[in-house]
């Protein structure tokens, strides 16, 4: 518990969430968003205003299992029951995985180091139920080489304004990427894995697209990088669907631990 008299600090949750019926993380009027829901359910618990600031706003029907969120705490705040009474309410659709007291100046997004992803692609001539919601059904059998190859060039700093929505004006789509590759967990289960400092809108979702095309013979995994140096998003692949993606792990420097 964060003891009476201690200077002003700040409550971080680290949120899973299942995209499905949301759309997206960010607070929008009059739509359903994760991080709506859990302002007013936050602010019924606390019983005072909690504006929340997140670690990266995903897209509709996009899922969570590391998202970092953060709202000014009151003296006296119990991290733990906030966690507890937050899940008998919103879990299983959003889940509080952990919570804590941190300083005052933490911020989720300017403090992350890196942010990983994880997309799931399910490779099977048949879907299954179970993995409907959190995985892209192709059908067609995937070269798994071509496409670890294909994975490979995203390693690096790079324009990757072929891979991204376009910003605001004047904003930048250079990216550092930290991993970049592919898992194969048996029974047509792939999971591509991808850590960077920061990502640019729709970003990941590209890039599987394109890599997919590279597993289907339609691009060569030597024309990524050709891509890439093109900064033409018509020269990138389909943009894969959201509900394959989530939000795996945001990664911060051990003295906001």
């Amino acid at each position: 518990m964060f003891d009476e008299g201690v200077g002003p600090s700040r409550c971080r949750l680290v949120v899973a969430y299942d995209g499905t019926g949301f759309h997206g993380f960010a607070e929008q009027a009059n739509v359903r968003t994760v991080a709506g829901t859990l302002r007013r359910t936050l602010e019924k618990v606390t019983r005072h205003d909690a504006p929340l600031s997140c670690a990266g706003r995903t897209d509709t029907g996009v899922h969570a299992l590391g998202q970092v969120v953060a709202f000014d705490a009151t003296p006296g705040l119990d991290p733990w029951r906030v966690q507890s009474a937050l899940n008998g309410i919103l879990a299983p659709e959003i889940v509080v995985r952990a919570a804590d007291i941190v300083g005052p100046s933490f911020d989720p997004r300017r403090d992350a180091q890196w942010r990983s992803y994880r997309y799931t692609i399910l490779n099977r001539p048949v879907p299954d139920p179970f993995l409907a919601r959190y995985s892209w059904w192709v059908p067609e059998p995937l070269d798994l080489k071509l496409v670890r190859l294909a994975a490979d060039p995203f390693l690096g700093e790079h324009d990757f304004a072929a891979f991204c929505r376009k910003g605001p004006e004047g904003s930048t789509t250079v990216r550092r990427v930290l991993e970049s590759c592919w898992e194969d967990r048996g029974d047509g289960v792939l999971v591509y894995h991808v850590r960077a400092t920061a990502f640019c809108w729709q970003m990941v979702r590209s890039m599987v697209g394109t890599l997919i095309d590279v597993g289907h013979g339609r691009t060569r995994p030597g024309e990524i990088m050709t891509i890439l140096r093109s900064r033409d998003r018509a020269a990138a692949g389909q943009v894969a669907p959201p509900h394959g993606l989530c939000l795996f792990e945001v990664g911060y420097p051990a003295s906001t631990r």
